[in-house]
């Protein structure tokens, strides 16, 4: 059963209030770090679709307010209407002026009706509308690299049953495994408390083995080559590593699910961390960019901002 609520996500961009404001308007702009698909005139039009955006066939946008810092629009998905809304603020410095993030903005979305459970979301229920928080918290990632001017993460094609992608990191292949398997490192970069017994056979649990008792193993465990996780319906994760010039090709690969309603949410979750986790090995005084993350019904013992 879904109820009226709200996402909320936060996070620190690094550029101005001014540079962010454009590349969330310009529509060439949007067709980078967003989706294949975008049209803007404002005030009257701001639309988005494509393989790259959930429900994603046609546009179902309709402006309501633009302002110099706040943009704010329905967009309706999968028959149900939502209140989107961007809003930019200063961001204040207060002990960060060591950090990559000093100063800059602080990026706001809310996103806002009748939005499925987190119940629902794990049990796959929830059909696009489930998708909306990775949907966004991967956007927002590569709006921030995009401002960057660093390679973007890549995104989540919601029309494809094949789940696989590759991303080159500035770090040796048993650095990027650490930071995969030892659960203080997983904390800090992706952002969700977890436990992990970096073993085959060991399990995985995201929010802990309070919440998750054990429902996720590695089947595969090779320190700087490969790790395997399946679960409890027979899903399996993979992360294949291979070393060059110090650098590290991290693919990832999820099969072994039901091809007429792949996990979308979870794979664009996972998109979304290896986004930070670039970050966290290639951005000198490395910090997270999430301030904030709100989503209904997710518990809050799962989640871990450390800033």
């Amino acid at each position: 059963m879904t109820e009226l609520s709200e996402l909320r996500l936060c996070a620190v961009m690094p550029a101005p209030p001014e540079a962010v404001h454009a590349a969330l308007t310009d529509a060439a702009a949007l067709r980078v770090w967003l989706t294949d698909h975008a049209e803007v005139a404002l005030p009257d039009r701001y639309e988005f679709w494509g393989r790259y955006t959930p429900d994603g066939a046609e546009p179902h946008q309709r402006v309501l307010h633009a302002g110099e810092r706040t943009l704010r629009f329905a967009w309706t998905v999968d028959g149900v209407e939502t209140t989107v809304e961007f809003t930019l603020t200063d961001n204040e410095p207060e002990h960060e002026a060591e950090h990559e993030d000093a100063g800059g903005t602080l990026l706001t979305l809310t996103q806002s009706g009748d939005l499925p459970s987190f119940d629902e979301i794990l049990a796959d229920t929830a059909g696009p509308r489930g998708e909306l928080e990775t949907f966004w918290s991967l956007a927002i990632a590569n709006l921030s690299d995009y401002l960057s001017g660093r390679e973007l993460t890549p995104k989540c094609d919601y029309t494809s049953a094949e789940l696989r992608a590759s991303v080159v990191i500035d770090a040796a292949p048993e650095a990027v495994f650490d930071s995969l398997t030892q659960p203080e490192q997983f904390r800090k970069w992706f952002g969700a408390n977890v436990d992990i017994e970096p073993y085959v056979g060991g399990r995985f649990a995201m929010g802990g083995f309070e919440l998750d008792p054990g429902g996720i193993k590695f089947v595969e465990f090779e320190p700087g080559r490969k790790a395997t996780l399946r679960f409890a319906d027979g899903q399996t994760d993979s992360w294949e590593l291979a070393g060059s010039d110090g650098k590290t090709r991290l693919t990832l690969v999820s099969s072994g699910f039901d091809p007429d309603n792949p996990p979308y949410p979870g794979w664009a979750g996972w998109l979304s961390g290896v986004a930070e986790l670039r970050r966290y090995h290639e951005v000198p005084r490395w910090r997270t960019i999430w301030r904030q993350i709100e989503a209904p019904g997710i518990p809050a013992e799962m989640l871990s901002i450390d800033v």
